[in-house]
C-alpha cells in the first residue's frame, strides 16, 4: 500500500532538501525556514521519503499533495485489485423490461472495467431458450463487451463470461 503522507508540522526532521514549487531545488534549510516558506507561498511542505538525511521534502499548492497521493492510492488498487468478475443471473423466461434491465446493469458493470458472468437458471427442456438469451444478450452487449468463454450448458444452467472491451 502506499506510505503515509507526511506533511507540515508532521515532519519532525531539523533539516529538509528542499524543493520549490515549480521544482527548483533550494537545497538544505531548517525544518522552520522551510515551513515558513511553505506558509508565506500559501502551500504545503511535504515530505518525499524518510529514508535518507536530510529528508526531501518539496513545496506543493493547498491540497495537491493530498489529491496527488489520494490518485496515486487508486491506481494502486485498480492496478493490485485486478479485475472483479460480478455475476448477473437470469431466467430462460426472462419478460422484455427485465431483459432490459439486466442488459443495462451488465453495461454499466463492463462500462465500469469488471468482467460479468452472465448465468441463466435452466429449469427442465429450457436449455435452447437459455442459450437463445444468452446469445442475444452477448448481441446487444458487443460494443461494451467480448466473450471470454463461450456459452456453456451444463444441468442447471447456462454461463458466459465477458470482458470489458
Amino acid at each position: 500500500m502506499a506510505t503515509k503522507l507526511l506533511m507540515n508540522e508532521a515532519i519532525k526532521a531539523s533539516e529538509v532538501l528542499l524543493t520549490g514549487l515549480n521544482g527548483e531545488r533550494v537545497g538544505v534549510v531548517s525544518r522552520e525556514e522551510a515551513l515558513a516558506m511553505a506558509k508565506e507561498l500559501k502551500a504545503d511542505l511535504v515530505c518525499d521519503s524518510l529514508m535518507s538525511s536530510p529528508p526531501p521534502c518539496r513545496l506543493a499548492g493547498k491540497g495537491a499533495a493530498k489529491r496527488e497521493k489520494d490518485q496515486a492510492g487508486k491506481e494502486e488498487r485498480q492496478q493490485s485489485g485486478g479485475m472483479k468478475v460480478k455475476e448477473i443471473r437470469l431466467t430462460a423466461s426472462i419478460e422484455e423490461h427485465d431483459y432490459d434491465t439486466k442488459r443495462r446493469q451488465a453495461e454499466k458493470l463492463l462500462a465500469s472495467g469488471n468482467g460479468v458472468l452472465l448465468v441463466v437458471k435452466v429449469q427442465g427442456k429450457e436449455g435452447a431458450a437459455a442459450k437463445e438469451l444468452l446469445e442475444r444478450l452477448t448481441g446487444d452487449l458487443k460494443h461494451t463487451g467480448r466473450r471470454k468463454t463461450g456459452i456453456q450448458v451444463s444441468g442447471k444452467q447456462a454461463a458466459v463470461e465477458l470482458l470489458p472491451v
